[in-house]
C-alpha cells in the first residue's frame, strides 16, 4: 500500500485511492467545492512522488511545474508527500474595503489586495476565509477603472462562504488564492462584431466587468445583454445597466424573470453570423442559452461559457 505523508502524518492508503478522499479520511482539512477540477479549492503541492492526474489540463503549466495538483483529480499510485495550499503562506492578503447589499440576496464585496493584482475582466479568484473556507468567485471589477477587486456573492442559500461573508466587516482580512483565466474575456479584435452577453443570477458579475471593458475600448458592434433572475427585485444591477444603456446607443439591456425565459429564448434571432455570445450562470440555464443559440444558427465555436458549479 502506498504511503501518503502530510507534515508529520503518515497514512497508508489503497492503491489508486482518490487523493482528496485519502486526505479527508486522514483528517487533513483540505477545502473542496465541486470535485470536478473546476473550483481549484483543493490545491496541494507534491513534495515527493507523483500521483496519477486525470485532468492535467485543469492547471496552468507553470502551476504544474511548481508541483501543484488538484487533489480531487488525482489518484495515489506510489509513495507520496504533499503540502496542502496554505493561504497564509501561499496566498495574498487582502482587506475588506466595502460591503453593501445590491439586493436582499446579493452581497457586493470589494477587496483591497496587499499588492496590485494583474487580472482581466472575466477571470475568477479563489477567496479564503480565516476559517479555511475557500470558494472561487468571478471578478466584476475592471483593472484601471476600479481601485478594488469586486465580487458579487449569492447569499440566497446557506453556504460556508456566504455565511462567513454575511459576518464580514470593513477592515476584515481575507486571503486570495489562485487567479484563473476562465473562458470569458473581451478581445479588442471583436470591435465590430455583435456581442451577446447572457447571464443568470450572479453569472452577471463577470459579464458586467466584460461589458464595461468592451465599452471602454469603444466597441462598435451591437451589444445585447440579457439577465435572468428569479424575481424582478433580483435584477441587482438594473440601475447600473440602464445607466450604461442610456450612455451607449449600441447597448441593449433586457431584464427577464425565470418564468419569462422560455419565451425570451424562443424570440432570439441572430442579426449576424459574426455574432459572439458569452454565457454565464447555473449550468442548466447556460445549457438553455447554448442550445437556443445553436438552433438559431450560432456555431458552438462562437460561444464562450462559464458555469457556476455547486458543491459536490
Amino acid at each position: 500500500m502506498p504511503e501518503l505523508r502530510v507534515g508529520d502524518q503518515q497514512l497508508q492508503v489503497a492503491h489508486h485511492t482518490n487523493l482528496l478522499d485519502a486526505l479527508l479520511g486522514g483528517g487533513v482539512a483540505v477545502p473542496y467545492s465541486c470535485r470536478a477540477g473546476s473550483c481549484h479549492a483543493c490545491l496541494v503541492r507534491c513534495v515527493a512522488g507523483e500521483p496519477e492526474d486525470r485532468q492535467p489540463e485543469a492547471l496552468a503549466a507553470d502551476k504544474r511545474a511548481e508541483g501543484w495538483r488538484l487533489a480531487c483529480q488525482c489518484q495515489v499510485i506510489e509513495d507520496l508527500q504533499v503540502e496542502p495550499f496554505d493561504p497564509q503562506r501561499d496566498g495574498l492578503a487582502a482587506k475588506v474595503l466595502a460591503l453593501d447589499w445590491l439586493s436582499p440576496q446579493v452581497l457586493r464585496l470589494r477587496l483591497q489586495p496587499a499588492k496590485p493584482l494583474r487580472y482581466r475582466p472575466g477571470q475568477h479568484l479563489l477567496l479564503w476565509t480565516d476559517q479555511g473556507v475557500a470558494r472561487p468567485y468571478s471578478l466584476a471589477s475592471v483593472p484601471g477603472d476600479d481601485d478594488w477587486l469586486e465580487f458579487h456573492i449569492d447569499c440566497r442559500l446557506p453556504g460556508a462562504f456566504c455565511d462567513a461573508a454575511r459576518r464580514l466587516q470593513v477592515g476584515d482580512g481575507l486571503r486570495l488564492g489562485e487567479l484563473r483565466g476562465g473562458a470569458l474575456h473581451y478581445d479588442g479584435d471583436w470591435q465590430t462584431r455583435p456581442l451577446w452577453l447572457l447571464a443568470a443570477g450572479t453569472g452577471l458579475a463577470p459579464l458586467y466587468g466584460i461589458l464595461r471593458d468592451a465599452l471602454r475600448q469603444e466597441h462598435q458592434g451591437v451589444i445585447r445583454l440579457l439577465h435572468v433572475a428569479h424575481e424582478p427585485a433580483e435584477h441587482y444591477l438594473a440601475s447600473e445597466l440602464q445607466a450604461l444603456a442610456a450612455q451607449h446607443a449600441n447597448l441593449q439591456v433586457e431584464l427577464i424573470t425565470a418564468a419569462q425565459l422560455p419565451a425570451a429564448l424562443a424570440e432570439l434571432r441572430l442579426v449576424s453570423r459574426q455574432t459572439l455570445a458569452l454565457l454565464c450562470g447555473h449550468p442548466k440555464t447556460v445549457d438553455s442559452f447554448a442550445r437556443r443559440l445553436y438552433m438559431a444558427g450560432l456555431p458552438r465555436g462562437q460561444m464562450l461559457a462559464d458555469v457556476f458549479l455547486t458543491r459536490a
